[in-house]
Formats: C-alpha cells, structure tokens, sequence
C-alpha cells in the first residue's frame, strides 16, 4: 500500500499563534501516526516561487493523511492557523515504483 503525504508551503505572520497550532496538531498527528520528513529547514528556491517554509509529512496510507485532515481535532488546529498564516497544502499519495 502506497504511503500518503501532505506537502505544505506555509508564510507565517504571527510566530506565536503558530506555535499554539503546532501544539494543538501533536495529538492528531500522534493519532493518524504522522512523521515529519522537512520541518522547515534550509532551502532554496532555483525555479518558480515558494512559502518561507516547507513541511513534508508521511502518513501510513493516503486514506491515514486524508482522515488526519478531515478530523475533528486537526480541523480545531487548523483554526487556530488560519488567522495567522497562508498556506497551500496538497495531499498525495506516493509512488510505488
């Protein structure tokens, strides 16, 4: 079964709301068994344009990251993000080559 990954580019505005959202997102992440693969990090940027940080996260299945998202305790999280942050985040399934 193929893993599932959600792929983030997120501006932060305000440091220490996202810090409140990054404790709030522990226990669903803990939950859906989600593993941080880039938190942020050094980068760069040689084609097109991106957020000030990247997030990868690995989930077990691409069915574990979509219900990880849909939740009731990571939808609580992600309110508290919202106001203080633009992001584009996309949920892909990986490759089994």
């Amino acid at each position: 079964m193929a893993k599932g990954y959600w792929v983030a580019h997120v501006d932060v505005d305000d440091i220490e709301t996202y810090r409140k959202y990054i404790e709030a997102n522990a226990a669903p992440f803990a939950e859906y068994g989600a593993r941080f693969l880039v938190r942020g990090g050094r980068h760069m940027i040689p084609e097109g344009h991106a957020k000030s940080r990247t997030v990868v996260i690995e989930f077990d299945s691409y069915d574990k990251a979509v219900a990880c998202y849909e939740s009731a305790a990571y939808q609580a999280a992600k309110a508290i993000r919202d106001p203080v942050s633009t992001a584009d985040l996309v949920i892909i399934e990986g490759y089994e080559g």
